[in-house]
């Protein structure tokens, strides 16, 4: 494949529209790549021209783009929000309610003993996407405490400002929530009627407990000025070369309470970090004591 040849030849991968439709060429993909890693520190993979065709053509037809340089060159100019559309269409978000169930039960652990503290304890779901992990914490420490006003605070923050958009409306459909029992069903969640047939609301009550915010974690300052007592960082380190993913995990040190806990993704190992955050669980890391 050579700059100035199109990628892609069959229309049927990307509907009526076809893949004829923009200009796409080895130097664009090769500019994107360079351009996601610098906003987002995602390594995008070589072989994913595809999918990267497949989710910005939408940009470029809502743009009325004609080419993918004329589209790039506006992402690197900045304008009209544009950088932040762009990251939105290159950003994974595969989440579950309750997703990694093995974390839970230990959080539910930390959090008993932290309570001789006596103090607000807080969480921060540092890849919230649409919301199913900040909500599976809160639903957590609403059982750990049988209350709805329980002493926990919880943020969520994520790269994708419309993920964080339904995170925040907490509407789903029926079928993202089949796996819960019907006594969380019954407790945390209203069922739609009518129009709204076939999906969930989250219940204001469990709402209230989850606090959403954009970050990105390459921003070069976090708005974030307290310290936690467990950071959900999970299936985002696979998206990161080592070098990123050392360089998040120093920065989430002075953001972690000393005794506070990491939790990291089922693929993600961090040996190469092991002067920061020691092990001390399946997926679950401890900071390393000075």
């Amino acid at each position: 494949m050579t700059a100035g040849v199109n990628y892609l030849t069959s229309s049927a991968r990307d509907g009526a529209a076809g893949l004829h439709q923009f200009r796409y060429t080895a130097a664009d993909f090769e500019r994107i790549r360079g351009l996601i890693y610098r906003c987002a520190g995602i390594s995008l993979n070589p072989h994913k021209q595809h999918m990267v065709y497949s989710r910005l053509a939408r940009r470029l037809r809502a743009r009325r783009i004609a080419s993918f340089a004329a589209y790039i060159d506006l992402v690197e100019r900045e304008e009209e929000g544009e950088r932040e559309e762009f990251i939105n269409a290159l950003t994974t978000n595969l989440t579950a309610f309750f997703r990694e169930p093995h974390h839970f039960p230990i959080l539910v652990r930390h959090l008993e003993e932290l309570l001789p503290l006596r103090r607000p304890l807080t969480i921060w779901s540092s890849a919230a996407s649409s919301g199913e992990e900040p909500y599976s914490l809160a639903m957590t420490v609403v059982e750990q405490f049988d209350s709805f006003t329980p002493p926990v605070r919880i943020h969520a923050t994520d790269i994708d400002t419309g993920a964080l958009e339904r995170a925040r409306r907490g509407i789903y459909p029926a079928e993202r929530v089949k796996e819960l029992s019907p006594a969380r069903m019954k407790r945390f969640f209203l069922r739609g009627e009518g129009k709204n047939a076939g999906h969930v609301r989250v219940k204001p009550e469990l709402q209230r407990l989850v606090t959403f915010g954009r970050l990105n974690l390459l921003d070069a300052r976090w708005p974030l000025t307290e310290r936690f007592d467990a950071i959900f960082c999970r299936n985002v380190m696979i998206y990161f070369d080592k070098e990123t993913q050392y360089q998040v995990l120093k920065r989430f040190l002075p953001r972690l309470q000393p005794e506070g806990l990491l939790f990291a993704g089922h693929s993600e190992s961090f040996h190469h970090a092991d002067d920061l955050f020691r092990l001390c669980g399946k997926t679950v890391y401890a900071p390393v004591s000075p």
